[in-house]
Protein backbone atom coordinates (compact mmCIF):
# COMPACT_ATOMS: atom_id res chain seq x y z
CA UNK A 1 0.00 0.00 0.00
CA UNK A 2 1.39 3.34 -1.05
CA UNK A 3 1.45 5.93 1.71
CA UNK A 4 0.87 9.53 0.71
CA UNK A 5 3.02 12.24 2.19
CA UNK A 6 1.91 15.73 3.08
CA UNK A 7 2.56 18.81 1.00
CA UNK A 8 5.01 20.28 3.52
CA UNK A 9 6.96 17.01 3.69
CA UNK A 10 7.14 16.81 -0.09
CA UNK A 11 8.32 20.42 -0.28
CA UNK A 12 10.99 19.71 2.34
CA UNK A 13 12.23 16.67 0.40
CA UNK A 14 12.40 18.65 -2.84
CA UNK A 15 14.21 21.50 -1.09
CA UNK A 16 16.70 19.22 0.67
CA UNK A 17 19.31 18.85 -2.14
CA UNK A 18 19.64 22.57 -2.86
CA UNK A 19 19.11 23.61 0.76
CA UNK A 20 21.56 21.02 2.02
CA UNK A 21 24.19 22.15 -0.46
CA UNK A 22 23.80 25.80 0.57
CA UNK A 23 23.84 24.92 4.26
CA UNK A 24 26.96 22.75 3.95
CA UNK A 25 29.11 24.86 1.66
CA UNK A 26 27.88 28.38 2.50
CA UNK A 27 26.04 28.34 5.81
CA UNK A 28 28.55 26.19 7.69
CA UNK A 29 31.65 28.25 6.73
CA UNK A 30 29.84 31.46 7.71
CA UNK A 31 28.81 29.92 11.01
CA UNK A 32 32.38 28.76 11.73
CA UNK A 33 33.71 32.24 10.87
CA UNK A 34 31.15 33.79 13.20
CA UNK A 35 32.07 31.43 16.05
CA UNK A 36 35.77 31.87 15.30
CA UNK A 37 35.44 35.57 16.00
CA UNK A 38 34.52 34.62 19.56
CA UNK A 39 37.48 32.26 19.89
CA UNK A 40 35.53 29.07 19.16
CA UNK A 41 36.49 26.41 16.60
CA UNK A 42 39.57 28.34 15.47
CA UNK A 43 42.73 26.82 14.07
CA UNK A 44 45.59 26.28 16.46
CA UNK A 45 45.19 26.55 20.20
CA UNK A 46 41.62 26.85 21.46
CA UNK A 47 41.17 30.06 23.42
CA UNK A 48 37.59 29.53 24.55
CA UNK A 49 34.87 32.14 24.37
CA UNK A 50 36.29 35.66 24.21
CA UNK A 51 35.36 39.11 22.98
CA UNK A 52 39.00 40.12 22.59
CA UNK A 53 39.02 39.84 18.79
CA UNK A 54 36.03 42.14 18.35
CA UNK A 55 37.38 44.48 21.00
CA UNK A 56 40.66 44.73 19.06
CA UNK A 57 38.75 45.27 15.82
CA UNK A 58 36.52 48.07 17.11
CA UNK A 59 39.08 49.83 19.31
CA UNK A 60 42.02 49.90 16.91
CA UNK A 61 41.83 53.05 14.80
CA UNK A 62 43.61 51.48 11.83
CA UNK A 63 41.01 48.70 11.68
CA UNK A 64 38.09 51.12 12.00
CA UNK A 65 39.49 53.32 9.24
CA UNK A 66 40.03 50.19 7.17
CA UNK A 67 36.40 49.18 7.67
CA UNK A 68 35.12 52.53 6.43
CA UNK A 69 37.62 52.46 3.57
CA UNK A 70 36.47 48.97 2.53
CA UNK A 71 32.88 50.21 2.42
CA UNK A 72 33.96 53.21 0.35
CA UNK A 73 35.84 50.99 -2.11
CA UNK A 74 32.75 48.83 -2.49
CA UNK A 75 30.11 51.56 -2.87
CA UNK A 76 31.83 54.13 -5.12
CA UNK A 77 33.03 51.78 -7.91
CA UNK A 78 29.68 49.96 -7.83
CA UNK A 79 27.68 53.17 -8.29
CA UNK A 80 30.08 54.44 -10.95
CA UNK A 81 29.93 51.12 -12.80
CA UNK A 82 26.13 51.06 -12.59
CA UNK A 83 25.93 54.54 -14.13
CA UNK A 84 28.06 53.36 -17.06
CA UNK A 85 26.46 49.93 -17.39
CA UNK A 86 22.87 51.09 -17.80
CA UNK A 87 23.34 52.98 -21.10
CA UNK A 88 25.70 50.27 -22.35
CA UNK A 89 23.10 47.61 -21.56
CA UNK A 90 20.47 49.58 -23.50
CA UNK A 91 22.87 49.79 -26.45
CA UNK A 92 23.51 46.07 -26.13
CA UNK A 93 19.78 45.26 -26.25
CA UNK A 94 19.21 47.23 -29.47
CA UNK A 95 20.09 46.25 -33.00
CA UNK A 96 22.60 48.64 -34.54
CA UNK A 97 25.53 48.59 -36.99
CA UNK A 98 28.62 47.13 -35.38
CA UNK A 99 26.65 45.30 -32.68
CA UNK A 100 28.66 42.11 -33.10
CA UNK A 101 31.96 43.96 -32.68
CA UNK A 102 30.58 45.83 -29.65
CA UNK A 103 29.39 42.59 -28.06
CA UNK A 104 32.90 41.18 -28.40
CA UNK A 105 34.91 44.20 -27.26
CA UNK A 106 32.97 45.13 -24.13
CA UNK A 107 33.54 41.64 -22.68
CA UNK A 108 37.34 41.83 -22.90
CA UNK A 109 37.86 43.01 -19.29
CA UNK A 110 35.95 39.95 -18.06
CA UNK A 111 38.82 37.65 -19.02
CA UNK A 112 41.54 39.92 -17.58
CA UNK A 113 42.54 39.02 -13.98
CA UNK A 114 42.08 41.78 -11.45
CA UNK A 115 45.78 42.00 -10.64
CA UNK A 116 46.53 42.47 -14.36
CA UNK A 117 43.94 45.27 -14.51
CA UNK A 118 45.70 46.90 -11.55
CA UNK A 119 49.05 46.74 -13.35
CA UNK A 120 47.44 48.23 -16.47
CA UNK A 121 46.11 51.19 -14.46
CA UNK A 122 49.48 51.59 -12.74
CA UNK A 123 51.30 51.60 -16.09
CA UNK A 124 48.85 54.09 -17.57
CA UNK A 125 48.20 56.56 -14.74
CA UNK A 126 51.07 56.39 -12.27
CA UNK A 127 53.57 59.23 -12.14
CA UNK A 128 55.76 58.77 -15.19
CA UNK A 129 53.21 56.43 -16.75
CA UNK A 130 52.06 56.35 -20.33
CA UNK A 131 49.25 58.90 -19.92
CA UNK A 132 51.53 61.36 -18.12
CA UNK A 133 54.18 61.08 -20.85
CA UNK A 134 51.61 61.61 -23.62
CA UNK A 135 50.09 64.68 -21.95
CA UNK A 136 53.35 66.28 -20.79
CA UNK A 137 54.22 67.83 -24.22
CA UNK A 138 50.91 69.74 -24.24
CA UNK A 139 51.42 71.02 -20.70
CA UNK A 140 48.82 68.86 -18.96
CA UNK A 141 49.91 67.44 -15.61
CA UNK A 142 47.79 64.57 -14.36
CA UNK A 143 46.88 64.56 -10.67
CA UNK A 144 48.07 61.69 -8.53
CA UNK A 145 45.84 58.73 -9.44
CA UNK A 146 47.79 55.83 -7.95
CA UNK A 147 48.07 55.48 -4.15
CA UNK A 148 46.18 58.73 -3.76
CA UNK A 149 43.99 59.41 -0.67
CA UNK A 150 40.75 58.99 -2.66
CA UNK A 151 41.88 55.74 -4.26
CA UNK A 152 41.04 56.95 -7.77
CA UNK A 153 43.26 54.28 -9.30
CA UNK A 154 41.40 51.57 -7.39
CA UNK A 155 38.07 52.97 -8.57
CA UNK A 156 39.27 53.03 -12.20
CA UNK A 157 40.56 49.45 -12.11
CA UNK A 158 37.55 48.10 -10.21
CA UNK A 159 35.08 49.86 -12.51
CA UNK A 160 36.93 48.68 -15.63
CA UNK A 161 36.43 45.12 -14.42
CA UNK A 162 32.88 45.60 -13.15
CA UNK A 163 31.27 47.49 -16.05
CA UNK A 164 31.19 44.58 -18.54
CA UNK A 165 30.03 42.20 -15.79
CA UNK A 166 27.14 44.47 -14.82
CA UNK A 167 26.36 45.25 -18.47
CA UNK A 168 26.09 41.55 -19.26
CA UNK A 169 23.59 40.92 -16.45
CA UNK A 170 21.54 44.10 -16.97
CA UNK A 171 21.60 43.67 -20.75
CA UNK A 172 20.15 40.18 -20.34
CA UNK A 173 17.34 41.55 -18.17
CA UNK A 174 16.56 44.30 -20.67
CA UNK A 175 16.64 41.86 -23.60
CA UNK A 176 14.13 39.61 -21.81
CA UNK A 177 11.50 42.39 -21.75
CA UNK A 178 8.69 41.72 -24.20
CA UNK A 179 9.16 44.09 -27.12
CA UNK A 180 5.38 44.45 -27.45
CA UNK A 181 5.33 46.28 -24.12
CA UNK A 182 7.86 48.82 -25.38
CA UNK A 183 6.00 49.21 -28.67
CA UNK A 184 2.74 49.78 -26.79
CA UNK A 185 4.38 52.44 -24.63
CA UNK A 186 5.67 54.30 -27.67
CA UNK A 187 2.26 53.99 -29.35
CA UNK A 188 0.68 55.64 -26.32
CA UNK A 189 3.07 58.58 -26.60
CA UNK A 190 5.97 57.65 -24.31
CA UNK A 191 9.32 58.93 -25.55
CA UNK A 192 12.57 56.96 -25.37
CA UNK A 193 13.55 58.35 -21.94
CA UNK A 194 10.08 57.83 -20.46
CA UNK A 195 10.02 54.28 -21.79
CA UNK A 196 13.46 53.64 -20.34
CA UNK A 197 12.77 54.99 -16.82
CA UNK A 198 9.13 53.95 -16.40
CA UNK A 199 9.08 50.60 -18.19
CA UNK A 200 12.51 49.13 -18.85
CA UNK A 201 14.13 50.02 -15.51
CA UNK A 202 11.28 48.62 -13.33
CA UNK A 203 11.09 45.41 -15.36
CA UNK A 204 14.88 45.00 -15.29
CA UNK A 205 15.23 45.69 -11.55
CA UNK A 206 15.91 42.03 -10.63
CA UNK A 207 18.89 41.97 -12.97
CA UNK A 208 20.06 45.41 -11.83
CA UNK A 209 19.78 44.30 -8.21
CA UNK A 210 21.80 41.14 -8.85
CA UNK A 211 24.52 43.04 -10.72
CA UNK A 212 24.71 45.73 -8.03
CA UNK A 213 24.97 43.29 -5.13
CA UNK A 214 27.48 40.95 -6.77
CA UNK A 215 29.72 43.89 -7.67
CA UNK A 216 29.40 45.41 -4.20
CA UNK A 217 30.29 42.16 -2.43
CA UNK A 218 33.27 41.65 -4.74
CA UNK A 219 34.51 45.17 -3.97
CA UNK A 220 33.97 44.69 -0.24
CA UNK A 221 36.42 41.81 -0.13
CA UNK A 222 38.85 42.96 -2.83
CA UNK A 223 42.51 42.52 -1.96
CA UNK A 224 44.86 42.64 -4.96
CA UNK A 225 43.69 45.89 -6.58
CA UNK A 226 43.49 48.00 -3.36
CA UNK A 227 46.82 46.59 -2.19
CA UNK A 228 48.56 47.63 -5.42
CA UNK A 229 46.81 50.92 -6.21
CA UNK A 230 45.39 52.13 -2.90
CA UNK A 231 46.94 54.57 -0.45
CA UNK A 232 49.40 53.54 2.23
CA UNK A 233 46.79 54.54 4.82
CA UNK A 234 44.06 53.60 5.37
CA UNK A 235 44.27 50.00 4.24
CA UNK A 236 41.01 48.17 3.49
CA UNK A 237 39.99 45.57 6.03
CA UNK A 238 40.67 42.77 3.53
CA UNK A 239 44.36 43.77 3.49
CA UNK A 240 44.42 43.94 7.29
CA UNK A 241 42.95 40.44 7.38
CA UNK A 242 45.97 39.11 5.52
CA UNK A 243 48.80 41.33 6.74
CA UNK A 244 47.89 41.85 10.39
CA UNK A 245 45.89 38.72 11.16
CA UNK A 246 46.42 35.83 8.75
CA UNK A 247 50.21 36.16 8.52
CA UNK A 248 50.37 36.31 12.32
CA UNK A 249 48.15 33.23 12.71
CA UNK A 250 45.56 35.28 14.57
CA UNK A 251 42.63 33.24 13.25
CA UNK A 252 40.16 34.73 15.71
CA UNK A 253 40.82 38.24 14.40
CA UNK A 254 40.60 36.95 10.80
CA UNK A 255 37.18 35.47 11.59
CA UNK A 256 36.00 38.66 13.31
CA UNK A 257 37.01 40.82 10.35
CA UNK A 258 35.41 38.43 7.88
CA UNK A 259 32.20 38.34 9.91
CA UNK A 260 31.98 42.14 10.04
CA UNK A 261 32.51 42.40 6.27
CA UNK A 262 29.81 39.77 5.73
CA UNK A 263 27.37 41.56 8.05
CA UNK A 264 27.87 44.84 6.18
CA UNK A 265 27.27 43.06 2.85
CA UNK A 266 24.09 41.47 4.21
CA UNK A 267 22.95 44.86 5.52
CA UNK A 268 23.49 46.44 2.11
CA UNK A 269 21.61 43.53 0.55
CA UNK A 270 18.58 44.11 2.80
CA UNK A 271 18.70 47.89 2.34
CA UNK A 272 18.94 47.58 -1.44
CA UNK A 273 16.01 45.18 -1.57
CA UNK A 274 13.99 47.60 0.56
CA UNK A 275 14.82 50.52 -1.74
CA UNK A 276 14.11 48.61 -4.95
CA UNK A 277 10.84 47.30 -3.53
CA UNK A 278 9.79 50.88 -2.85
CA UNK A 279 10.86 51.82 -6.37
CA UNK A 280 8.78 49.02 -7.87
CA UNK A 281 5.78 50.11 -5.81
CA UNK A 282 6.15 53.75 -6.91
CA UNK A 283 6.57 52.73 -10.55
CA UNK A 284 3.46 50.55 -10.28
CA UNK A 285 1.47 53.42 -8.77
CA UNK A 286 2.56 55.72 -11.61
CA UNK A 287 1.59 53.08 -14.18
CA UNK A 288 -1.91 52.82 -12.68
Amino acid sequence: MIRRIGTSTAAAILFLPAGGYLALFFGLPLLLAFLGGFGLFTRGAETGFTLEHYRALFTTQAYLDGLWFSTYLAIVPTLFSLALSLPLAVLLARSHPGQRLFNMLYKVPLVVPGIVAAFVVMTMFDRGGLAARLLAPVGIDLPKLVRDPWAIGVIIASSWKAVPFMTLIIGGSLAAINRDILSAARTLGAGPMATFWRIQIPLALPGITAAFLLTFITGMGAYAVPNLLGPVYPLPLSVHMYVNAFERNNWGLVSAMGTVLSVISIGVLLAYYWVTRGMRASFGAEAR
